[in-house]
């Protein structure tokens, strides 16, 4: 049945926009909780007993389950049946959201948190594509909008919120938050949610299989990736064999999936979505923005913590205003992309992000909260322009047997970009910072006049203030030092949002690759 069939022969019992809010609160749990966690890792060391670097698995299992899940959400949803798989998935993540929470020790919390990513990865590509099938095209890039709340706003105020929580009650509570939610959301979409006739069909044949290469082959290579970029900063990267052993294991996987998808008769995933122009190119921008979300939400909080001393809470408040700003931003994208052709929306996207990316880099130790709250709004303002016109390029003409699969890979595209962005984020901070001490060094000798003056300086307030003459010398060296580090992180952190915003530089002539016959009119649909 064409696109077109689809929409006149079928519609939804229930008002779409109903439909369309009640998956996406369940999506939007999910994304939250692959941030929230994040500023509760020091808090569930102390509690279970474990070591900071040990607590970072109650987040690297999460990552792992979810991101195989995501890629053969397609299959499971086709063979179990759309709705059925949707209400376990979110039943089963509210439940194990719980056990996270009450779990008493480590073991146990890494293994819920396992589950919780695995019935989660199943909420993000359904979502998308009950949405797909819930609304006509040219209804489409509205609807889409809201499905930008969940994965913009999500990541943004999980931190804060995770700060909030752990402040005003305790790490269990960013846990049994998702109770209630996740009650309502299993009742509303067991209510409004349907599976079209289509669907029924395809749950009915189970005519894919079980395809047990194609599923190890992702799990070993998407698995082990995940592995590799959640531990590399800490294990050295390259320089530990654990993440040499992990990054072959994942490269082998990925690329034997690759070539048996291609060559098997009933793979569990159809590559064939990528014949699709507008959707591979569409895959590419999402995996970008997702890099550069991701990475940049990640910077200004750490960067605020660790340099300027800010709580956890006060650090992700730095964050909200900017998902304000998307939500203002996306109703008046949705009405440019019904006269503007929509690849031009995504180009200004992509182009407001690196000059919003090179105006966060003129971070100083003497930076105020203002000043990081505009910083971050500028960068949100650009996703404004992004998900929405993006989305829309991909599944525009993607022909409907191919959704499931589609909104699948989609999904995986985005988050694998955020991990990826996120991993190598904090590994050139890392880097760049070593490398700016090496420069600052040669300015932290005696030889040099501005380090005699400054130690001189230095001296004469430590005894305006009474300290000991015989020690003044020692503490002014000390706080020199403290200072040439501070100023190595901060030239670190800068330089990163320099290479960031080359790379939203570096996209924009990739959107000349969509297509123009879609690209035109964009809004909803239009050719």
């Amino acid at each position: 049945m064409s696109d077109a069939g689809a929409a006149g022969g079928w519609k939804p019992s229930y008002n779409p926009w109903l439909i369309a809010l009640a998956v996406t609160l369940a999506a939007f749990m999910e994304i939250l909780d692959t941030t929230i966690v994040n500023v509760a890792l020091p808090y569930i060391a102390g509690t279970l007993a474990a070591s900071s670097d040990e607590a970072t698995y109650a987040l690297t299992s999460y990552l792992v389950a979810n991101g195989i899940v995501l890629t053969i959400a397609g299959w499971l949803s086709d063979t179990i049946g759309r709705k059925r798989y949707f209400i376990i998935c979110l039943t089963m993540f509210t439940v194990f959201s719980f056990l996270c929470g009450i779990s008493q020790s480590l073991g146990q919390l890494v293994i819920f948190r396992a589950f919780q990513g695995f019935f989660g990865g199943g909420l993000q590509p359904n979502q998308q594509a009950i949405i797909l099938d819930t609304f006509p095209p040219a209804k489409r890039s509205a609807a889409f909008a809201v499905t930008a709340i969940a994965t913009i706003v999500a990541p943004v105020l999980g931190p804060t919120l995770g700060g909030y929580l752990i402040e005003h009650l305790d790490w269990r509570w960013i846990f049994f938050v998702n109770i209630p939610f996740g009650a309502v959301a299993v009742f509303a979409n067991f209510v409004l949610v349907e599976d079209p006739p289509w669907e029924k069909e395809k749950s009915a044949k189970k005519s894919r299989g079980i395809d047990y290469v194609g599923l190890a082959l992702i799990s070993l290579g998407l698995g082990c990736m995940q592995i590799a970029l959640d531990r590399g900063e800490d294990d050295d990267w390259f320089g530990s064999r654990f993440i040499v052993i992990m990054s072959v294991l994942a490269f082998i996987g990925i690329f034997g999936a690759i070539c048996w998808l291609l060559t098997a008769k009933k793979p569990i995933i159809n590559l064939d979505v990528f014949t699709d122009k507008n959707f591979a190119m569409g895959c590419v921008l999402i995996a970008a923005m997702g890099m550069i979300l991701y990475a940049s939400a990640v910077l200004i909080p750490q960067f605020s913590q660790q340099q300027l001393g800010y709580t956890a809470l006060l650090s992700g408040l730095i964050l909200s205003p900017g998902g304000i700003v998307v939500i203002m931003l996306i109703p008046i994208v949705g009405r440019l992309m019904k006269v503007v052709p929509t690849r031009y929306i995504v180009m200004t996207g992509f182009t407001i992000m690196g000059f919003a990316l090179m105006y966060s880099s003129r971070l100083t130790v003497t930076i105020d909260y203002w000043t990081l709250v505009k910083m971050r709004s500028f960068q949100t303002a650009a996703l404004g322009f992004l998900f929405v016109p993006i989305s829309t390029i991909a599944y525009l003409t993607l022909p409907q047997k191919y959704r499931s699969d589609g909104a699948a890979l989609f999904s995986m595209f985005r988050n694998v970009g955020g991990a990826v962005g996120i991993s190598v984020a904090t590994a050139l901070v890392t880097e760049r910072r070593q490398a700016d001490q090496a420069h600052l060094s040669k300015f932290m000798t005696p030889l040099n006049q501005g380090y005699n003056e400054l130690i001189q300086k230095s001296e004469a307030t430590l005894r305006t203030l009474g300290r000991a003459a015989g020690s003044v010398h020692d503490q002014a060296v000390s706080h020199t030092y403290q200072m040439y580090m501070q100023q190595a992180a901060v030239l670190a952190y800068n330089n990163v949002f320099q290479y960031s915003a080359v790379v939203a530089f570096m996209v924009v002539p990739l959107c000349f690759f969509i297509s123009k016959k879609t690209a035109a009119g964009g809004g909803g649909g239009g050719h």
